[in-house]
């Protein structure tokens, strides 16, 4: 091995002469090959620097004396031997000092790492000023010049440079972990041109280094890094030593790198555990698993009771029956519950007749009442900000929301373009300088100019304001952060590949002639864009083009922001061009948000004719920050004829099926129209009236409210309604009884049930109004009092219209034309049924059968676990596709931005007042650079990037700290006072070569600031210039980031990193939870720094937060909700019906069954829980009471022997009248519902109803009455109704009966004679 390193060092030494022509024949410790400045480099055109080359000088070393030894020691330390007489050096005091600039520049970006920015000096202090310069450099380019005097000089052009490899190796690692706080990328991103921090090298460095086309180098070097033990030959000696690593510190003094620029120098980082997506049990589906156990254990619990009750029925069986006994007296909780009722019933009967002798009174009362409430409605406001329905003021959301826009105004308002050429096909393109690339279909000229013009259209575009009179341009909105205060176009912040060229049409045609060694050919815009892409901070490429990289406005374009869909860091394969447009975001009370409303409908015209223009080439997706509410607002108003279709489907039924026809010649008469619609309008009325109401209460609505509310008063009133018409439609009068007393009479039945289920509803809607959301606070209030007015105004104005229409058809008048008629006389017999026929032969008998009735109780149990094994399994969220109609151009902008964004929404993690920035201890505990507290706030948030799984966060935060700190580094030109002259004490900016700022640091050392220094720099830094003397001017990226009084205190702060892309409300939920645990633990951290406010806090802030923190809650929130609810159901169930416990226990169990399989559901039919979810199902359970209470209480109520025949009895009487009144009547409207735009209303509205009222009706109809047959309390002893109720009354109350009459004879109730006889002996 030796021998053939030995071998290889000279066959290296032998090419490098016979390849190189040498101007450098002395090599030999103490002999320079350079020396002086020999003026500018001829061969650089353009240079952001000087470009002075040096004199060709294979001399002796000069000794370093006077100013030249003072500067040595501040410039390059390592150098000095000593004193004046051993110190010799190979430059001059002008090159020194040229140096000395240049290792400011570099110490700009390198000095937050000492041992990087020592080691980056050290190699230009060796190059330029090395007494032993000519042992490891060889001089290969010269130019002959002829000074101003006439002095023939040989000026340097091209020089070798011999380094050891491990040498430079080291050097190299020390500089390549250097953050860049503004950007939270890499400081290597800036010094290793076309192949960035990823694929940068030592080589690859120091050859951007010694590119005389990068901008900053003076001439050519070529490095020649030598392996380690071998020789070049020719008595070169490579330069060598010991450089700093970047955990050491230079001195005692000092630190050594901090752990965000030194790998070497972080502690273990323990990765978080990464969160399971499912409960397991060992290997098995915990959830699964116990929703299982669960439904075996209350499957053999019931399997067993049922065993031994047939044990003790059989033992019954054969022993001797005794004699019949007289039944059992009523217990108290009976006794007390047939007085609660007959109290309840006197009354009702009494207002029935009240209101029925009345009539037009009571309804010109109750059209007042309502009218006048209704009025109301001229002072409603409608909420259409998402922010104010589902966030509450109060909220932590909001609250942040509020402190960051008053310290830092709102978040800039995103407008984009998403370009792509499906189909189209990449191609090669073969670079001389940049080597091999391949370019994707969507990177060809013609697109970029595409791109281009659509640019120029946009920029020149105005808008008309009709409000403010005004044209409005990009300029009066658009966000410029360089040029806030009067910014022109080119100020705009426009991130957009086209920004590598400025924008400009010109530079993007530019061509020249490249010769890289031995190649010589043409580069154009494929080579500036391979540069720029891979070196974004550049202001100068290494191309014949010499272009820069800087958008117009000034600041760089990140490649993650511009492209998208690319693999790995090959941007040139980008499937898509992102266009981004950030504009200011004012308040909705400030003039200039029409401004930008404005421009915004304008772009959305402007790119909409794009996508039409370009539409058989490109794939143009778009979208304004007005985008989403516009599209919301828009499908609304479309699916209006949907809704209004809709109510008409149910308005039409309700007509239809309330009257009972007994003969064709008769319809007219017995019609029930004018009925329906006086019913439909009392309950139009009540919602009228209850957000009239709220509305003179200050309390707004929304278009939720508007959609749900009616269709659940609907539900409730139209069971109602047809609860009563078809009782006293089957209710025969009693002899010498009034119309209106019998009226009274029916009312007396129907109205305790009632009362039951409105108050259980009204009561469960103002406990769910207890709610923080906004809009369903807001709904649960319209709710609750639309359901009482319902009640009241049907006990009145119902009641009222069913009086006059029982007039009417007793006179024989027709329907709808009073004015005509057929003459008295009543009906032949009773009229045609359906629905009650059909309960009552065949699907009563068949539900209740010894062997179906476990087979249910079996079944709606393995439903009741199956809900809730998937009700742990429902999504929680809403994601944004969801809100819009099918027909939106935001799905394709929504589905692209899935597809090809790299990276999410900027977080910020916002400090509050209370800290102490300016004390070292503060600086220490925020700051990442060297000699920070390990776990200040930026290292915390660096560590949490390492693990993006679980933080969300894939880019570090920005740090106007450490920025700050950099740039007052006294090795730089950044911050200088005026030492003299009429500025004297007053800043100088770095571009200023004013005498009197040479010498006038900030800061004589490097070292934190003192109290007063920072006070009075802060200002300073946050409104300087970045510019390429001092690329830390905080003009930009900080002047907006820190909120500071009139005294200078700080009030609040902000750091800014970004998300991860986001895809699904799940993962900005979780975000959102990572990102306030990361704060909690910074905050924890900086409490402890002396003299920090105890309720200083750190928050994390993006602009989407507010959103998404619902579903922090949502799921808590939605189960105190729902059980809320629940409770009135059952304290309601349980007084009214006389401290009934297992009548009350059945209606709670069903209820909180239909919600368990109704959530359950949601998740096989990919309806997502959410406030949306929530608020219709709080409206489920006030249509479940619907369902369920009315059965109970028939049962309840029934005087039947055993609880088979009183659940037979509920269900054919009661149960008839519920799927009439209720199921039928929501079924057809919320059918409708399927054809409507908006997907929102197709699965929050249609499928989510559907699956309530399907699941209610399965429950209340099939499995309450076999509930019920088992649980239900025991018959009581019949204890006589209210006065005047007689045999015939009780009767006829079991020929209730549902359904469109047809004029069927085969429906007649041949039981009816068998069913009087059963009913007789209840008389009393």
């Amino acid at each position: 091995m030796p021998g053939s390193a030995v071998l290889a060092g000279a066959v290296l030494g032998a090419f490098l002469a016979l390849a190189a022509p040498t101007f450098t024949p002395i090599h030999r410790a103490g002999y320079c090959a350079f020396y002086g400045e020999c003026g500018r480099n001829p061969e650089v055109n353009i240079s952001l620097v000087s470009s002075k080359v040096p004199c060709l000088s294979n001399t002796p070393a000069r000794v370093a004396a006077g100013p030249l030894l003072a500067l040595l020691r501040t410039v390059c330390p390592e150098l000095v031997q000593g004193n004046a007489e051993t110190t010799r050096v190979c430059c001059s005091l002008a090159q020194l000092r040229a140096l000395q600039l240049s290792v400011a520049l570099s110490g700009t970006v390198l000095s937050r790492c000492p041992a990087c920015a020592r080691n980056f000096a050290n190699l230009y202090c060796n190059n330029i000023c090395s007494p032993d310069q000519s042992l490891f450099t060889n001089v290969t380019r010269i130019v002959n010049r002829t000074t101003v005097q006439g002095t023939p000089q040989l000026a340097v052009v091209e020089y070798q440079c011999f380094y050891r490899q491990y040498f430079a190796d080291d050097s190299f690692t020390s500089c390549r972990g250097v953050r860049l706080p503004a950007t939270g990328g890499y400081a290597i991103d800036t010094m290793c041109g076309r192949y960035g921090a990823r694929l940068c090298t030592t080589q690859r460095w120091l050859d951007f280094q010694g590119d005389k086309n990068n901008g900053l180098a003076p001439l050519q070097i070529d490095f020649q890094l030598v392996p380690n033990g071998t020789q070049p030959g020719d008595a070169i000696v490579p330069l060598g030593g010991t450089a700093w690593r970047c955990n050491q510190a230079l001195s005692a003094q000092e630190q050594p790198c901090s752990c965000q620029d030194c790998a070497e120098s972080c502690p273990p980082v323990i990765a978080p555990p990464t969160p399971q997506p499912h409960f397991l049990l060992g290997n098995a589906n915990g959830a699964l698993f116990l929703c299982g156990l669960l439904f075996g254990h209350f499957a053999l619990v019931f399997v067993v009771a049922l065993l031994c009750q047939y044990r003790r029925a059989k033992k019954k069986g054969t022993a001797p029956q005794p004699a019949p006994a007289p039944p059992p007296a009523a217990g108290r909780s009976a006794r007390l519950s047939d007085a609660s009722h007959r109290v309840l019933a006197r009354a009702f009967r009494r207002w029935g007749t009240l209101v029925a002798g009345h009539p037009v009174t009571v309804l010109a009362a109750a059209a007042v009442l309502a009218g006048g409430l209704s009025a109301g409605l001229v002072t409603l406001r409608l909420t259409t900000d998402p922010v104010e329905l589902w966030s509450a003021p109060g909220s932590r959301a909001r609250q942040e929301k509020a402190f960051y826009d008053q310290h830092f105004g709102p978040f800039f308002r995103t407008n984009q373009v998403i370009v792509t050429a499906p189909g189209r096909p990449g191609s090669g393109y073969e670079s001389v300088v940049l080597g091999a690339k391949n370019f994707s279909g969507v990177l060809s000229e013609d697109v970029l100019r595409a791109l281009l013009e659509l640019q120029e259209r946009l920029a020149a575009t105005t808008a008309w304001a009709p409000v403010a009179g005004r044209e409005v341009t990009l300029s009066d909105v658009c966000y410029a952060p360089l040029n806030p205060t009067q910014p022109g176009l080119a100020d705009c912040c426009v991130n957009s590949v086209t920004q590598y060229f400025q924008n400009n049409a010109t530079r993007l045609a530019m061509t020249a002639t490249q010769t890289d060694g031995k190649k010589t050919g043409t580069v154009d815009w494929h080579d500036h864009l391979i540069y720029c892409v891979n070196s974004p901070l550049s202001f100068k490429d290494i191309t014949a083009l010499e272009l820069s990289c800087m958008a117009e406005y000034g600041g760089p374009v990140f490649p993650y922001i511009a492209f998208g869909g690319y693999p790995g860091s090959e941007y040139t394969e980008a499937e898509a061009l992102i266009v981004t447009y950030s504009l200011n975001n004012f308040p909705r009370d400030d003039p200039r948000h029409e401004w930008v409303l404005s421009w915004e409908h304008r772009f959305l015209e402007v790119v909409g004719d794009f996508q039409r223009a370009h539409g058989p080439n490109l794939s143009v997706a778009f979208m304004a920050e007005r985008s989403l509410e516009d599209e919301i607002n828009r499908t609304t108003g479309e699916d209006i004829p949907v809704f209004a279709i809709s109510y008409l489907v149910v308005f039409a039924y309700i007509a239809l099926a309330l009257g009972e026809y007994t003969a064709w010649r008769r319809v007219l008469v017995e019609s029930k129209v004018t009925l329906a619609l006086g019913g439909i309008a009392v309950v139009l009325g009540a919602v009228f009236a209850s957000m009239g109401f709220l509305a003179l209460l200050g309390l707004p609505s929304s278009l939720v409210i508007l959609e749900v509310v009616p269709f659940l008063v609907l539900a409730v009133g139209a069971d109602n309604i047809f609860i009563f018409v078809q009782e006293y439609q089957q209710s025969q009068r009693e002899p010498g009884e009034t119309r209106e007393q019998h009226i009274g009479r029916v009312l007396a039945r129907v109205a305790p049930s009632m009362l039951l289920c409105s108050l259980s509803e009204v009561i469960c809607f103002f406990l769910g109004a207890l709610s923080s959301m906004p809009a369903v606070r807001t709904f649960a209030l319209t709710a609750a009092v639309a359901i009482a007015f319902d009640f009241l105004l049907q006990m009145s104005g119902f009641v009222a219209l069913l009086a006059l229409d029982a007039r009417r058809q007793e006179a024989g008048r027709f329907d709808l034309c009073c004015c005509c008629g057929m003459g008295k006389g009543g009906p032949a017999g009773p009229g045609a049924r359906l629905l009650r026929p059909l309960l009552h032969r065949y699907y009563t008998p068949l539900l209740l059968h010894r062997l179906v009735r476990p087979v249910v109780v079996l079944l709606f149990l393995f439903f009741a676990c199956a809900g809730l094994y998937f009700t742990l399994q429902v999504p929680v969220g809403l994601d944004q596709e969801l809100a819009m109609p099918k027909d939106s151009y935001m799905l394709e902008y929504f589905a692209a931005l899935n597809q090809y964004l790299a990276v999410g929404v900027p977080t910020y993690f916002v400090t509050t007042g209370g800290y102490n920035f300016s004390s070292p201890a503060g600086i220490n505990s925020i700051c990442s650079s060297a000699g920070c507290a390990t776990n200040s706030l930026t290292h915390t948030i660096q560590y949490a990037t390492r693990f993006p799984n679980v933080s969300y966060l894939a880019i570090p935060a920005t740090s106007w700290v450490d920025d700050f700190l950099d740039w007052l580094n006294p090795t730089s030109r950044c911050c200088r006072i005026h030492r003299f002259g009429n500025l004297t004490g007053q800043f100088c900016p770095s571009t200023s070569n004013d005498l009197s700022c040479f010498g006038g640091q900030c800061l004589n050392a490097t070292r934190r600031p003192t109290v007063e220094e920072f006070e009075r720099f802060l200002p300073w830094f946050l409104h300087d210039y970045p510019t390429l003397q001092c690329a830390k001017g905080g003009l930009g990226a900080y002047d907006t980031a820190v909120s500071m009084d009139a005294n200078g205190t700080i009030l609040a702060s902000r750091f800014m990193a970004y998300q991860s892309p986001l895809r699904t409300s799940q993962e900005y939920t979780a975000a959102l939870r990572a990102a306030r645990d990361l704060a909690e633990e910074i905050t924890a951290t900086l409490r402890q720094v002396p003299g920090t406010h105890p309720d200083f806090r750190v928050f994390p802030y993006t602009v989407t937060y507010v959103y998404y923190e619902q579903y922090l809650t949502v799921v808590a929130e939605g189960v105190i909700t729902l059980a809320l609810c629940l409770v009135p159901t059952f304290v309601v169930s349980f007084l009214l019906l006389g401290m009934d416990l297992r009548s009350s226990v059945a209606t709670l169990l069903t209820i909180a069954m239909i919600l368990l399989d109704t959530v359950g559901a949601m998740t096989l039919w990919d309806v997502p829980y959410n406030a949306v979810a929530l608020i219709n199902l709080v409206a489920a359970v006030g249509i479940s009471v619907e369902f369920v209470s009315h059965i109970t209480c028939a049962f309840a109520h029934s005087t039947k022997p055993d609880r088979v025949e009183r659940a037979a009895e509920a269900t054919v009487n009661m149960g008839s009248k519920v799927v009439a009144g209720v199921a039928m009547t929501n079924l057809p409207g919320i059918v409708v519902l399927a054809f409507a735009k908006a997907q929102l209303i197709q699965i929050f509205f249609f499928r989510l109803n559907f699956i309530i009222t399907l699941v209610g009706l399965a429950h209340g109809l099939i499995f309450l009455p076999v509930l019920l047959s088992y649980i239900g309390p025991s018959p009581r002893v019949p204890v006589g109704d209210t006065e005047g109720d007689t045999a015939g009354d009780t009767a006829t109350g079991t020929e209730q009966g549902a359904g469109l009459a047809l004029g069927n004879p085969c429906f007649e109730d041949t039981n009816k004679e068998k069913d009087k006889a059963t009913a007789a002996p209840r008389q009393g």
